[in-house]
């Protein structure tokens, strides 16, 4: 810059100025600039180095050291010590920023006032002009090559550059750790006082409201597919379902009766075409066991018709209110397929089978012989038919709606309620982004509704619903 004022001075014949600062200031301006600009790559550097060590994953600081790299050790020792390296960055930044700003705003302000002059700028003006200018000027470097440069490197780039700063942090905290300690345990103090406890920036765990936005948005951008989504989304369900909202309900419950005569329980069973049968005394409260299909294969080909009591196996009774994880490990436990439910008067409220419990995590595991009607059909745009068994959760989840009710777990119980009267088809609830409209309905309980969206899905949500369409 000066260099072409300079020679702007002599060709304009204009005094020598330009000249006498030029060689007055040359060193001073060279140093200056040098200097900025080591401020500014030294900003950039802790930067890049705070980014970097907290997006590092320790598992693969083990696996390069596993790998023979030698860097690893340093940026081990960085990341089992997060806190204080954190405290490091910060501190970086903090004293480069502000050598910058001492430094930086009056270094161009000198070097711009031959310009100032050479254009004949007012006296008064200068001043203004310059700081305006010189501020302006650092701070776009300061931000730019200081700030989101190293942050992007940082970010696109974590392994190598963690490897390449963890060292000189280490040789930085040693220099400087008086003053880290000390500053530290000022904050420390202060927020004590305050009533505040200090959080470690260590911390890596997450609530599972927040592993879930994570899970959305590693599927937004590629990083899982739309069925590990699901199955992710699945497990954190499981654990807080219990029995009595996955169960075949009472109503639904085939069995078998004591007495049956043996030629009907055959013919139920080719026409059921189910493995295995709660076996009944008089009435459904009253399972003395289940019957499983071999059993009766077995007696039907030794010629025998043998008595249901005597083809009665053992069967699982537990509370209704039981969580499906508990279940799942009892029926483990004990080898069993089947658990009939006890509601809260001791009567049974339906049964629950290891398949039952098993769809919860994988979805709908339909074999040869089943024959029922998927739970999500689309009849037209935005216009959805769904069973009435289906949950209230995973209603909200595919639809994006809010439908909560401690009373019933399923759709068809919850629009049930809000009619508060006799169901019948055409009956329609409104909600702001929905409306339901019952179906169908089987004494008077309803089997079939449809939803019709008021508004678009966000892209996750219109994913797991097509994904549920096309599995049905």
């Amino acid at each position: 810059m000066i260099f072409l004022f300079n020679t702007i001075c002599f060709l304009s014949g204009g005094d020598c100025f330009l000249r006498e600062t030029l060689y007055l200031d040359y060193f001073e301006i060279t140093f200056n600039i040098i200097l900025i600009l080591a401020l500014v790559v030294l900003n950039g550097f802790f930067v890049a180095s705070e980014f970097s060590i907290v997006k590092m994953r320790p598992s693969r600081v083990d696996t390069l050291l596993k790998e023979g790299n030698k860097s690893a050790v340093y940026a081990r020792t960085v990341t089992e010590h997060l806190d204080a390296y954190l405290s490091v960055t910060q501190l970086g930044i903090t004293l480069a920023s502000l050598g910058l700003g001492w430094i930086g705003e009056p270094a161009v302000a000198k070097m711009l006032a031959p310009v100032f002059h050479f254009f004949q700028v007012p006296v008064q003006l200068e001043h203004t002009l310059a700081f305006i200018v010189g501020f302006s000027l650092i701070t776009a470097l300061h931000i730019v090559l200081g700030e989101l440069v190293p942050k992007s490197l940082s970010i696109q780039k974590t392994e190598v550059v963690v490897l390449f700063v963890s060292r000189p942090l280490i040789l930085f905290n040693k220099l400087m750790y008086p003053a880290v300690w000390t500053l530290n345990h000022i904050a420390n103090w202060t927020l004590r006082r305050m009533g505040i406890q200090a959080a470690s920036e260590a911390e890596e765990a997450h609530n599972e409201e927040e592993i879930r936005i994570l899970m959305k948005e590693s599927y937004k951008y590629g990083y899982i597919d739309r069925s590990e989504l699901t199955y992710l989304d699945n497990v954190f369900d499981f654990s807080d379902r219990s029995a009595g909202e996955i169960m075949v309900p009472r109503t639904d419950m085939v069995c078998l009766y004591l007495d049956d005569s043996f030629d009907d329980c055959v013919e139920t069973a080719l026409n059921e075409r189910m493995t295995r049968y709660p076996i009944c005394d008089g009435d459904k409260d009253h399972i003395i066991g289940f019957l499983h299909i071999k059993d009766l294969l077995r007696s039907l080909k030794d010629g025998k018709k043998s008595d249901l009591r005597t083809l009665a196996r053992d069967v699982l009774e537990v509370p209704v209110f039981m969580p499906i994880s508990k279940l799942l490990r009892q029926l483990q436990k004990e080898r069993k397929q089947l658990a009939v439910l006890i509601d809260e008067y001791g009567g049974t409220a339906g049964m629950v089978t290891i398949e039952d419990i098993l769809e919860e995590l994988v979805g709908d595991i339909q074999d040869e012989f089943d024959e029922e009607r998927p739970e999500v059909e689309e009849k037209t745009d935005k216009i959805y038919s769904v069973d009435g068994k289906m949950l209230l959760e995973d209603v909200n989840d595919l639809f994006e709606l809010e439908l909560e009710d401690q009373q019933c777990d399923t759709i068809g119980g919850w629009v049930y309620t809000q009619l508060n009267t006799q169901p019948e088809a055409g009956q329609m609830v409104k909600l702001p982004k929905a409306e339901i409209y019952v179906e169908e309905v089987e004494n008077l309980r309803i089997t079939r509704l449809k939803i019709k969206l008021l508004s678009e899905l966000d892209d996750v949500s219109q994913d797991m619903l097509d994904e549920q369409l096309n599995k049905d």
